[in-house]
């Protein structure tokens, strides 16, 4: 018998041609790839560590905190409690009804940093609440909150819990400004009639932006971008992860907060167009930073509110650094003045 041969099946077998599949194929590579690429941003795109910058980490080592007021809590919206510190005012500051100053702290910081800056304002005589933001000091875990937005929900909780019959303003330093910016720009712009902004920061591709913010910050750029996109697509499942580290050194990292979570990091600023925070910002703003900043470029604030349609009072203090805003004796007595308007 003749052996049958095998013979090549016909190319009409084939359900998908060769070249369809390779064009299925490729897409699909590179999804996984992306896939891939996007996991590995997220668990090890992190910040990384960086060295501790004395300017801003040694000067209140010479603080006297001797008359800081005791703790006091509110309880906000989601029944954290959160803490506070009041100043009573030391004389009647003019006209009445009497004048409040919320004061908003730096990053990585904590109400007890605007010591200084408090005492100086109560002895201008402003009623004075300086607030640990959710995330710093004794108000919940460090660097975390629950959802981009949080942090303005708990300045509206603060209003309601411990509420003033006068004016208020709003007051905050370098990240508690560009958060200060937030709120005037935003649908909570109501409730306060001035702003005063103090070496706000306002994005990190802001004209006034120094490279990784002179040195005290550094930005895990792989998993910011990843969670990023992420969160474009309501996906926000590892909002919690640190995306900014700070310069602290040893001595403070047990008071301070040394990352953020990608929320805190988004909540604790401006809104990402901060140009229409700027355009949309109600009330009275005023803006004081020291000549010698070494955070920012203070002698750019002023164009820069032009440019986007704001103008605004900006007062530079010579011979002051970043942190020497909230300490030097000249400096806590321009801002108060700046207060008063």
């Amino acid at each position: 018998m003749k052996p049958v041969s095998a013979s090549p099946l016909p190319q009409s077998f084939w359900p998908i041609s060769p070249r369809h599949l390779y064009a299925m194929l490729i897409p699909a590579i590179l999804l996984l790839a992306g896939f891939a690429a996007l996991a590995a941003a997220i668990a090890w795109g992190g910040p990384r560590d960086i060295a501790a910058l004395d300017s801003v980490n040694t000067p209140f080592a010479g603080v006297d905190f001797s008359q800081l007021p005791p703790v006091q809590r509110y309880t906000a919206r989601d029944g954290t409690a959160l803490a506070w510190y009041g100043y009573a005012p030391v004389a009647a500051a003019g006209a009445e009804p009497l004048r409040r100053v919320v004061l908003i702290h730096g990053s990585s910081s904590r109400a007890r940093s605007t010591h200084v800056l408090a005492q100086a304002l109560a002895a201008s005589g402003y009623a004075v609440a300086a607030l640990d933001m959710r995330g710093h000091g004794e108000s919940g875990p460090r660097g975390q909150a629950a959802y981009v937005g949080q942090m303005d929900d708990d300045l509206e909780d603060f209003l309601r819990a411990v509420p003033h019959a006068g004016p208020q303003t709003l007051m905050g330093f370098s990240a508690g400004g560009g958060f200060a910016l937030r709120i005037a720009g935003g649908p909570l712009q109501g409730l306060f009639d001035r702003y005063v902004l103090l070496a706000p920061f306002l994005h990190q591709n802001a004209p006034t932006a120094r490279p990784d913010t002179g040195g005290w910050a550094a930005v895990g750029v792989p998993r910011l971008m990843a969670l990023t996109l992420l969160n474009q697509l309501g996906i926000a499942w590892w909002n919690h992860l640190p995306v900014l580290g700070f310069a602290l050194d040893e001595a403070s990292r047990a008071g301070l907060t040394p990352h953020y979570s990608y929320t805190v990091a988004s909540n604790f600023r401006p809104r990402g167009d901060y140009l229409s925070d700027i355009r949309n910002a109600r009330g009275h703003i005023c803006i004081v930073a020291g000549q010698e900043d070494e955070l920012f470029h203070a002698e750019r604030y002023a164009g820069l509110f032009a440019q986007a349609g704001k103008s605004v009072s900006v007062t530079l203090v010579p011979g002051v650094n970043h942190i020497g805003l909230t300490l030097n004796a000249l400096a806590v007595r321009t801002i108060a003045h700046a207060c008063q308007g």
